[in-house]
């Protein structure tokens, strides 16, 4: 078995793999459960002592209009509905909807698909609370941060009927995508009032048309708990079994393609995790927490908090917000060396200030790596090359007799000492690094619309004019000629075929994998090519020796 022919399988299953996931993700879907409970089951608070569960506001399917509340900061566009003081779109200004669409892309939305929206509540144990719809007071429709100010506090006010009075403020700071929130509760209804706060994520199953990349990226929803770590939580989870834990310095999101959003709570305060299907729509589905029962006695004043962070999937500034968010750039299985990748992938970055020329000095530094094993690999296809007439005529002896043709190669390859599955260790080695590698540009958001040269503006996407694709194809026929073809004659129409198969896939890979690929490939030909003259020359010179002698 020839190397070349194991690696182009091996790698040809892989995409084969990820075209079938996309494929599920799209046309795959598992039926929906009927379910024994009504719809919308109610959450429970995040009491250790067990309270019975209390209904929690649902707005899905029917976000009923309230009055826009307008914020502008230097990272932000929102816009906040007085009814319920939910956050009901953000737009993103430091990042474009594509390079042809210079509008800031938009994370949450209360209209189009996916409907993604943020929401907060409070839940009293007796008489009402900012809990279903409450109408919030605001004393400006439009805030903005100023140039020099650091600091923009939008505060929105729901006074209850009891003399119970809310002022939830929406806290942004200059250059985070953090946003604080905190809940102030003034009691002055002469009696002891007793809450707990629920901060939510309500999200549609669909995800945005982004092409192949974000169909085979996870969009969903994930949990972090310092016990058992980042765990996805699918939307095919949330219908068949709810979440229902409590979580001390946890957080909850719902993630998608290179961006996110996440609520936080304070650090070591315990959470009632939940998750279900949305009343109005099997299509909508909620992730949240709620609070310990918090109680304040008249005349006094108490305080609900969270964070809520909404925006791009970049791990420096997830680490910095809470533990485990930046797990939420989902590597996988490869995590382990993904990371490290990326963080080189980084760094490299910092020096060239530009991710293409990045992506081909790592290609570089990993052939370097593996620069000795690769050695093993094409030593052995060049030995295999040399014997190719003799294993031809083998085949045109005993061509009608397999057994006997398998056996006289098997012989050929022991009196010449050379090993056919010598070479493949090495290449199945590397497989690992390269699928990590594909994750780490599929799943980095700092290479999203990143320009590298010409013609290639965005290597997030695919190239436009087809022109790296195509380099990438013919590096790999040419590789294949540096190759010993199979004796089988339909061994050989494959292999001529593959390079023609490749080429397609890789039409609608983005451009940095498909550069990275292109480079590796041009490396692996430059060295398989000095390494069959090498033993070429070194033959050449045993045979001059002998004839001397």
């Amino acid at each position: 078995m020839e190397n070349q022919r194991l690696f182009l399988f091996l790698a040809l299953g892989a995409v084969l793999f990820l075209l079938w996931s996309a494929w599920q993700e799209d046309y795959g879907k598992r039926p929906i459960p009927q379910s024994s409970e009504p719809t919308g089951a109610p959450a429970q608070s995040a009491d250790v002592a067990g309270k019975a569960p209390t209904e929690v506001r649902e707005q899905a399917g029917v976000l009923e209009p309230g009055k826009p509340i307008r914020v502008v900061t230097d990272l932000f566009k929102i816009e906040i509905s007085t009814l319920g003081g939910d956050i009901r779109s953000a737009k993103l200004l430091e990042h474009d909807v594509s390079t042809d669409n210079p509008a800031p892309y938009t994370l949450l939305r209360d209209q189009g698909k996916p409907l993604f929206v943020a929401q907060v509540g409070l839940k009293a144990k007796n008489g009402p609370a900012p809990n279903t719809r409450p109408e919030f007071e605001t004393k400006k429709n439009a805030y903005r941060l100023a140039a020099g100010e650091q600091k923009l506090v939008v505060p929105l006010t729901w006074r209850g009927p009891n003399g119970v009075t809310v002022t939830r403020r929406y806290i942004f700071n200059r250059g985070e995508y953090v946003i604080h929130m905190e809940q102030e509760v003034r009691n002055n209804s002469g009696a002891p009032w007793s809450a707990y706060q629920y901060v939510q994520l309500l999200r549609g199953a669909s995800a945005e048309n982004g092409g192949f990349a974000q169909r085979v990226t996870y969009t969903g929803g994930a949990i972090f708990s310092p016990e058992e770590k980042f765990q996805k939580i699918s939307f095919d989870d949330m219908r068949e079994q709810p979440v229902n834990r409590v979580i001390k310095s946890g957080w909850a999101a719902m993630v998608q393609h290179y961006f996110l959003a996440a609520w936080v709570p304070p650090s070591g305060e315990p959470q009632r995790f939940y998750s279900r299907v949305a009343a109005t729509s099997p299509e909508y589905f909620i992730l949240g927490m709620s609070s310990p029962w918090q109680t304040i006695q008249p005349g006094q004043s108490g305080k609900f908090q969270s964070r809520l962070y909404l925006g791009p999937k970049d791990q420096e500034r997830l680490a910095s917000v809470a533990p485990g968010l930046e797990l939420t750039v989902d590597y996988g299985i490869f995590t382990v060396i993904s990371r490290p990748m990326f963080i080189v992938l980084s760094w490299i970055h910092s020096v060239v200030g530009n991710w293409g020329w990045a992506i081909i000095i790592l290609t570089v530094l990993i052939k370097l790596v593996f620069y000795k094993p690769s050695e093993a690999s094409y030593r052995s296809m060049a030995r295999m090359r040399k014997l190719q007439p003799r294993m031809q005529q083998l085949k045109e002896r005993f061509g009608d007799d397999r057994q006997r043709m398998n056996q006289e190669l098997m012989d050929l390859y022991k009196r010449e000492k050379v090993n056919p599955l010598g070479g493949c260790l090495p290449i199945v080695i590397q497989i690992p690094v390269f699928i990590a590698l594909y994750w780490v540009l599929l799943e980095s958001v700092e290479l999203r619309q990143a320009p590298f040269m010409l013609w290639l503006n965005d290597l997030s996407a695919p190239d436009p004019y087809y022109v790296l694709p195509i380099i990438m194809g013919l590096t790999m026929l040419a590789q294949q000629r540096l190759n010993p073809l199979p004796v089988d004659p339909i061994q050989q129409k494959i292999m001529l075929f593959m390079p023609i198969v490749f080429t397609g896939f890789f039409l609608f890979f983005p451009a940095g994998l498909v550069l990275y690929y292109t480079v590796n490939n041009t490396l692996s030909i430059l060295q398989q090519w000095l390494i069959t003259r090498r033993i070429e020359k070194s033959e050449t010179k045993q045979i001059d020796v002998k004839k001397v002698v």
